[in-house]
């Protein structure tokens, strides 16, 4: 009966959404044209096919979409197979809803009902609250049309101009990644090009922290550069990587499609996230604020493991870390005991280490591997809680644990302490042992 019930349920999935609904199929080529750029109000549902509340809602979004037609426009996203359009609109889990109104570049949450009564009405309360800002005049059609060159959202500065005489030094000799477009200003797909690739630009310098860059070659200027390439038409786009032959890129003009395509870039270039000691609250701090998720590891204490040992978890911690290092996640590690009142806030003393949680510090949940202490154990912990799967608890008190500062670990095997003799003669054993001075 497996087999029957996994092929039916591969064909719902394809169809969770088909041209026949009012729902509009939303993906990085035509995002920028339907959404952004639309004087409309805006639903968007990201969505995961896999997801089971999302194919609980698929009928009831059809029928809202129906019900809205010509009023407020209605879309879906797979995020699932789009990760950049997620990624761009900070969507943790499915499904989620997102409001776009006067402002598309910062749209808001929808956090009502899921039946499609309560989504109209949300899109109705929207939509009134969108024509009463209007009519007092506090925001244009669209906010599009009033941002520079009409490209909206990008910076000129942020493409960088290309030349025959720095090219070389800009481009070839860089530790990161270059795309470079080689146009003519006479081109009339260049022109339309420029406003996408200077929003995407903008956009990648700042989720890359300038590691991937966008530049632009006027080819008809600079001839050395663009015959050494053998550029024949406009506009060519390709992709360095330092010590490589350049590659053409092929795929589509949108900002979203070369977002896509420059942070797919980046993480494959990214570095592994560091795997770092908790030694004071600095560290934990700066690294789970940093990150939508923080994974701790806490480690059986040295006399139990061993240096040996203790590098075996080290180096599956590293590995999985290397494995997940698209999502940006902190990686940190402490040893069991050092950090009584984190472990107690995560309910893992008493049932035994190694343990892992992952902290999410904005919401204050975390989730606890349940699972082994492997690569396997770990990996499918780590994939449950990347498409927002997984049980989540509230993290103890609601507040960050105290940390306690600890002196690093020094690579050895743990001592045993030296016994001294104590003297008992003058301690009054009936006191009440104060645990702090112990």
């Amino acid at each position: 009966t497996n087999r029957v019930l996994g092929c039916s349920l591969v064909l719902s999935i394809q169809a969770m959404y088909s041209s026949s609904d009012d729902v509009v199929e939303l993906t990085p080529s035509n995002f920028n044209r339907e959404v952004i750029q639309s004087d409309s109000l805006w639903l968007v549902e990201f969505y995961a096919p896999w997801c089971g509340h999302c194919q609980n809602l698929a009928p009831e979004w059809k029928k809202a979409a129906t019900a809205l037609k010509g009023i407020v426009k209605v879309g879906a996203v797979d995020a699932d197979q789009h990760k950049s359009l997620g990624g761009q609109y900070s969507v943790r889990g499915f499904p989620t809803i997102k409001i776009f109104g006067a402002n598309k570049n910062k749209p808001e949450e929808y956090q009502g009902g899921r039946s499609s009564q309560a989504i109209v009405d949300g899109a109705m309360n929207a939509l009134r609250s969108l024509v009463k800002d209007r009519l007092s005049g506090k925001s244009g059609s669209s906010g599009y049309n009033k941002q520079s060159g009409g490209g909206g959202g990008g910076s000129k500065k942020d493409v960088v101009e290309l030349t025959d005489d720095n090219f070389d030094k800009m481009v070839l000799e860089s530790n990161d990644v270059w795309m470079v477009e080689f146009f003519a200003p006479w081109c009339g797909h260049c022109k339309n090009l420029e406003p996408e690739w200077t929003a995407a630009a903008t956009a990648v310098k700042e989720q890359t922290k300038g590691k991937v860059r966008l530049g632009a070659v006027d080819a008809t200027v600079h001839q050395v550069v663009s015959s050494r390439y053998g550029i024949r038409g406009f506009p060519t786009i390709k992709i360095f990587r330092k010590g490589e032959e350049p590659e053409d890129y092929q795929g589509g003009r949108t900002r979203g499609d070369i977002i896509e395509k420059a942070l797919d870039m980046f993480s494959e270039n990214a570095p592994p996230p560091e795997l770092l000691e908790i030694l004071n609250e600095d560290v934990l701090k700066k690294t789970c604020e940093d990150s939508q998720l923080c994974i701790i590891g806490v480690l059986p204490h040295i006399l139990d493991t061993g240096a040996a040992g203790r590098n075996d978890y080290l180096q599956v911690m590293m590995k999985m870390a290397e494995k997940y290092k698209k999502k940006m996640w902190g990686w940190l590690w402490t040893e069991a005991g050092a950090q009584m009142e984190l472990e107690a806030s995560l309910g893992i003393g008493g049932f035994g280490y190694p343990a892992m949680a992952a902290i999410n510090t904005r919401k204050m949940k975390f989730a606890l591997l349940r699972g082994s202490f492997s690569e396997t154990g770990i990996h499918e912990f780590l994939r449950e809680l990347s498409v927002g799967r997984g049980s989540t608890a509230t993290l103890g008190g609601g507040t960050m644990p105290k940390i306690y500062s600890v002196e690093p670990w020094d690579g050895k095997d743990g001592q045993l302490p030296v016994e001294e003799d104590y003297d008992l003669s003058d301690v009054d054993l009936d006191d009440d042992f104060d645990k702090d001075e112990l």
